[in-house]
């Protein structure tokens, strides 16, 4: 989250799963993305490190205060948590433990009392930040706004040394505890390396021994102001577990997301964790986002989507403090079972709210489109231009999120997301198509609607019929896509697709 105290003390100051068979055309109305919004979710000042979850028809939102008191947010949509009211949940007063409060994580688990939600968070004295430590409150029943009850401090290190950040993880069923803390216990005064530990819990607030080191930063992307390993929260998909976390200094625009995989069989092992070589998500300049991460994950309302919630600023210079705000986005898949979190948005760009929320019943469909006369051939985007070709390398470039129709959605009409770039869609400029970030205007929503109808050289098949030039069709032309009038067999063919999952 921060560290250092001569950096951090100026940075405060500052702060288609679908039917292939198209002879009966699917309707987009099974299709369910949620309200759009904007980022950032929530704006400053309580806004860093956050924790999302969503449970039962309702988003919940905690993030670092600074303070001793701990809020928390509530929304039946997303887009909702900005103007949502900030309901304080715990005052602390514990000693040593009476401000500075960072990174709080909600986990609902299993414990002495039954199901109950466990908030840990770190804190510390008024004076900032040698005294931070972990400790745990407990819900009374299953609602995350609680009332809470303080369970304790966690001693996580030799002599209840400095240690923060931490989240659970579960892994066969068992509970263990990973947090952020420093190399030889060499405590936050004295620098050195900020790095991984994990213990086991034997109940959500007692662990069963002192952390055991599991991940130091070792690559040049972890070592950018300070060398850092912090913020660690897992991320589960097809019985595959890996370990994300924030590397470098928080204070630089190069505050990045890393990722850890359990590839053996002990958790508890520095060698049952293989470390990914490079980071999953970073400073995106023209984009003007700085330092993305510290963050944790959530899925959609249906249970289709992951999602991400991270802080960001929007100046590279802005550093680790209070400047920081909280942002959401939805998440991919390699097609080799890692995670894809992709490029963090613009805040000008609108995206579309999770799938299923606020009841909305069905997933969004993802789909390719396979040309007609090139069968060998997909449509695809690359560095904006949209394009089919044989080979499609990365595979998720030629994946499309086939939701109702920006400017009109009765049954028939479609637009296609990129599914690696939130809130860029196919869209035609001057008649050719292209992969832009929705904009909100009219004309975006305009240039990125098509109505599916029968293949025009196959009744079997798709074509897509510009909505707002209800005369031209999207059509290949040289490989590239483009909106035309379509009067001859070649271009009949060229304007025939086909969407497969």
């Amino acid at each position: 989250m921060r560290r250092r105290p001569r950096s951090f003390v100026t940075a405060v100051v500052a702060a288609v799963v679908l039917s292939v068979s198209l002879v009966v055309l699917p309707s987009p109305s099974s299709a369910a993305p949620g309200g759009s919004f904007q980022n950032p979710v929530v704006g400053t000042p309580n806004s860093a490190d956050p924790w999302l979850g969503y449970h039962n028809g309702n988003y919940y939102y905690a993030a670092t205060t600074w303070t001793g008191n701990i809020y928390i947010r509530r929304s039946p949509t997303l887009g909702g948590l900005r103007t949502a009211a900030e309901t304080r949940v715990f005052t602390m007063s514990q000693p040593n433990a009476t401000s500075n409060m960072w990174a709080p994580s909600l986990h609902l688990l299993d414990g002495p009392n039954g199901k109950r939600w466990y908030l840990y968070y770190s804190a510390g004295p008024g004076a900032c930040c040698g005294g931070q430590r972990q400790h745990v409150l407990e819900s009374a029943g299953t609602d995350p706004m609680g009332p809470y009850t303080y369970r304790g401090p966690l001693v996580l290190m030799p002599n209840n040394g400095w240690s923060i950040d931490g989240s659970v993880l579960t892994v066969d069923g068992l509970n263990y505890f990973v947090f952020s803390a420093f190399t030889n216990n060499s405590g936050f005064e004295n620098g050195g390396l900020q790095a991984l530990y994990v213990t086991r819990l034997t109940n959500p607030w007692t662990p069963a021994t002192v952390g055991r080191l599991i991940s130091e930063p070792t690559h040049s992307w972890e070592r950018q102001g300070n060398p850092v390993n912090e913020g660690p929260y897992p991320l589960h998909r097809g019985g595959r577990t890996f370990l994300t976390y924030s590397a470098s200094y928080c204070g630089t625009p190069d505050y990045t997301i890393g990722a850890l995989e359990l590839t053996g069989a002990d958790p508890l092992s520095h060698s049952s964790w293989s470390k990914l070589p490079t980071p999953l998500f970073q400073r995106a300049d023209a984009n003007g986002v700085y330092g993305p991460a510290h963050h944790s994950f959530f899925t959609s309302p249906d249970g289709t989507e992951d999602w991400i919630v991270y802080h960001a600023n929007s100046s590279s210079s802005q550093g680790c403090g209070t400047t920081r705000t909280s942002r959401a986005q939805r998440i991919s898949w390699n097609p080799d079972g890692t995670p894809h979190l992709g490029v963090p948005v613009a805040t000008s760009t609108v995206l579309a709210g999770p799938s299923g929320e606020l009841g909305n019943a069905g997933a969004v469909p993802v789909a390719r489109l396979q040309s007609f006369n090139f069968p060998d051939r997909h449509v695809r985007h690359q560095n904006h231009a949209v394009r089919i070709d044989p080979t499609v390398s990365p595979a998720l470039d030629g994946q499309f999120r086939v939701v109702p129709g920006l400017a009109n959605t009765a049954a028939g009409y479609v637009s296609f997301e990129s599914v690696n770039f939130p809130g860029h869609y196919l869209r035609h400029t001057d008649y050719v198509l292209r992969l832009d970030p929705n904009n909100g205007s009219t004309t975006f929503r305009a240039d990125a609607t098509f109505r599916q109808v029968a293949g025009l050289a196959d009744p079997s098949w798709s074509s897509f019929q510009s909505y707002n030039f209800p005369d031209r069709y999207v059509r290949h032309s040289n490989y590239v896509l483009r909106i035309d009038p379509i009067s001859t067999d070649t271009g009949r063919a060229d304007a025939t697709f086909r969407r497969t999952s």
